[in-house]
């Protein structure tokens, strides 16, 4: 996939092609998928998959995607369970598997319980249930009702002990075991003996991963706003072509 990156971004990656050992880690959603108004038909790029699957074939090589999403959605969307690390709710799922605590899981069953009304009152809001979290989305609601609703579950039961929320797009994430994108990438780090690390994000949940990169690693955040990474593309078709770009030059590096 030939598109036109940032010059200094093109340079990180003919660095980070050279890497001993490497691991590639994104969203999905806004990244390696286009953001769409039905969540279950956010079908990734192609080219983002052939680039990822590339990669993961070259030694010493690692790929991962750490998203929001449920795990198992995570694994039916991409299709990358057998090639990737998959981590699920913002680093709460692990493809290795988990459990919540017995008292984490009555807190998310009080939540289901607090939440189902407060959602089913604002038309086009959805309540996404997770193993470890519950997510209000109001993407397809009137921008008034829904930032209203946010706002009321954010002062009621986001407010709750054992309640950690994350606010993302159009999106509020209520977990009861608390971690983060950044804890996850960390974990990631170690198990893979990563050297160094580029992380792809388009969220403000993915500020947390970009928080905790270190020197020799490289950030890119996808679209606009506000952020920590040190690069930046505009959209998904640009950080797919990074990714085809990466695995052109570290094939040179690592051979097959």
């Amino acid at each position: 996939m030939t598109v036109a990156l940032p010059p200094d971004l093109r340079a990180a990656v003919g660095r980070l092609a050279a890497t001993g050992t490497l691991l590639v880690a994104s969203d999905y959603d806004g990244v390696l998928a286009p953001i769409v108004n039905d969540p279950a038909k956010a079908f990734p790029l192609p080219a983002a998959i052939d680039a990822l699957q590339e990669l993961a074939t070259l030694p010493r090589t690692s790929i991962a995607l750490l998203s929001g999403r449920a795990l198992v959605d995570l694994a039916r969307l991409s299709g990358l369970g057998g090639e990737a690390l998959l981590v699920g709710t913002h680093g709460v799922e692990f493809d290795d598997g988990f459990a919540i605590p017995p008292e984490a899981a009555a807190l998310r069953a009080r939540l289901l319980d607090e939440l189902r009304p407060m959602v089913a009152a604002v038309p086009g809001a959805a309540l996404e249930e997770k193993i470890a979290s519950v997510a209000v989305h109001i993407r397809n609601a009137d921008p008034d009702a829904g930032e209203k609703l946010l706002a009321g579950v954010t002062d009621g039961p986001g407010s709750w002990p054992g309640v950690h929320s994350t606010a993302g797009k159009k999106v509020l994430e209520l977990a009861v075991v608390k971690t983060s994108k950044g804890t996850a990438l960390d974990v990631l780090r170690e198990r893979t003996g990563a050297d160094a690390v580029l992380f792809a994000g388009d969220d403000v949940t993915d500020e947390k991963a970009f928080a905790v990169l270190r020197a020799g690693d490289v950030g890119v955040k996808v679209g606009p706003g506000e952020t920590a990474a040190e690069y930046r593309v505009d959209d998904p078709e640009q950080i797919v072509g990074a990714f085809a770009l990466l695995a052109e030059e570290r094939r040179l590096h690592v051979g097959t």
